[in-house]
């Protein structure tokens, strides 16, 4: 008989920032899953009161995560980036999910130099949030908090926490041709086939206690 295989390999959290102008997307791996994740959803009732019961669209959602980061295995295994820079390459690529692109603002600046009147405003990248295989969400990064806890003799970031206020981005906020609409309509399909497979257990239950 083969041996116990152990604990199982478990997916890591991730953001996804793809860029149609970018042939690589940005992908940020989460170094650590977070312990807790915390949502909060807001109803869009019709008519706006507290009783309102017929609802106009997904109710407005918003996700809170922590994330660590830490180079203490790269620089026991001297690893040459962490050795060099900690944990600023992780630091500086989810920081830069809140940045337009540098190439965008200086088109731009040309543009506006030479009189255009059309200068086009500079659109970030499709932010996904990817947090297992039932749920991958269009997010944009609301708020962001970083907490540098040790640093190096160079003083790179060598440990750090990063807090994350995301929002969903559900088909009221996006248009149909929208890549991030037909993901979110999907999220939200699977949501229903879900549920309702725990009314079938549920149902089942409560018959099988009677």
């Amino acid at each position: 008989m083969s041996a116990f295989p152990g604990t199982p390999r478990t997916l890591k959290g991730a953001l996804v920032a793809i860029d149609p102008l970018v042939p690589v997307p940005t992908v940020v791996l989460f170094q650590y899953n977070p312990h807790t994740l915390t949502r909060q959803l807001e109803a869009r009732g019709a008519d706006g009161g507290p009783a309102a019961t017929s609802y106009t669209g997904a109710p407005v959602e918003t996700i809170n995560v922590e994330i660590e980061l830490d180079a203490t295995d790269g620089l026991e295994t001297q690893d040459p980036l962490a050795v060099s820079l900690g944990v600023h390459p992780q630091l500086a690529a989810l920081e830069k999910l809140v940045y337009p692109p540098s190439a965008r603002i200086i088109a731009n600046t040309v543009l506006a130099a030479l009189g255009s009147i059309e200068v086009v405003p500079p659109q970030g990248p499709l932010i996904l949030f990817i947090w297992g295989p039932r749920r991958v969400l269009p997010v944009s990064v609301k708020q962001f908090s970083i907490v540098e806890e040790a640093h190096d003799p160079q003083l790179n970031p060598i440990r750090a926490r990063v807090s994350l206020g995301l929002r969903v981005l559900s088909t009221d906020d996006l248009g149909p041709m929208h890549p991030g609409h037909a993901l979110f309509l999907a999220h939200q399909i699977a949501k229903e086939v879900m549920a309702g497979l725990a009314s079938v257990t549920s149902t089942a239950s409560a018959l099988s206690a009677s």
